[in-house]
């Protein structure tokens, strides 16, 4: 299936998507025959940049199935280099939107990630506003080498629609991208943070800020310990990183 067109950005390929697409070929790879596994990765900007380092994350991306942006700077950077993507398209966005489409479509899913309390808690959360999803199953996202094959056995055994992955980059690109071909799961959605805000312990940023491309920055501030120096790098070298491009662009147009 040709999902969306392409479009280069700070060398990474991106699809040029809605959300409502994106949506629309999350359930068609539901109903495919045979049942095979796609990947989709949401690309920020700290995802943009550690992909500049890690081998393993960048082929983790080259070889997903749908590659969207995440981050109104990414968008903003898109139309600059006169390459524009329609919106952005975030991973927790995309989970409210399968959570909320779901019921309807018989939709079956499984959670990987976060800690048990906070996981059993996202369940019931799930379990009461949206009844009519099935979960299939669900496993915290504290587990080692020695546990992948039974962690991946329990994902293959529950025949799921959707793997939503609420764990960090780089892990769990590089680990669905291992193991997609023994997943059996049609989809496998990466959506970070997710699982912590659709269970309330973390309140997502006001609309404003998101728009103003600072969702960053309120993430920052609730949790400094955890992003802090994650977010300085990344950013400080985007910034470098925009700048190159910008001048390349200029010198080629002359």
């Amino acid at each position: 299936m040709d999902v969306a067109p392409k479009v280069d950005l700070l060398g990474v390929t991106f699809h040029s998507l809605t959300e409502d697409r994106a949506l629309e070929i999350i359930y068609a790879w539901r109903d495919e025959t045979p049942r095979r596994t796609h990947t989709i990765i949401t690309v920020n900007v700290s995802i943009l940049v550690m992909m500049r380092d890690d081998p393993a994350l960048r082929n983790a991306v080259e070889r997903a199935d749908l590659v969207v942006v995440d981050g109104q700077p990414l968008v903003w950077t898109s139309k600059l280099f006169e390459t524009p993507v329609p919106e952005r398209v975030s991973g927790v966005d995309l989970m409210k939107r399968l959570l909320e489409t779901g019921g309807e479509r018989g939709l079956r899913i499984f959670l990987l990630g976060t800690t048990q309390e906070r996981l059993d808690k996202l369940v019931s959360v799930i379990e009461e506003k949206y009844p009519k999803v099935t979960i299939a199953g669900a496993r915290n996202g504290y587990f080692k080498e020695p546990d992948y094959p039974d962690v991946v056995r329990m994902i293959r055994d529950a025949r799921a629609d959707v793997l939503l992955m609420g764990m960090p980059v780089p892990f769990k690109e590089v680990w669905s991208e291992r193991f997609r071909d023994e997943l059996d799961t049609p989809v496998v959605l990466g959506v970070g943070g997710a699982f912590d805000v659709i269970a309330g312990f973390v309140k997502r940023a006001p609309v404003p800020l998101q728009k103003a491309g600072l969702e960053w920055a309120w993430r920052m501030a609730m949790e400094p310990r955890k992003l802090l120096r994650r977010y300085m790098s990344t950013n400080s070298r985007f910034v470098a990183l925009v700048a190159r491009e910008t001048v390349k662009h200029k010198v080629a147009r002359r």
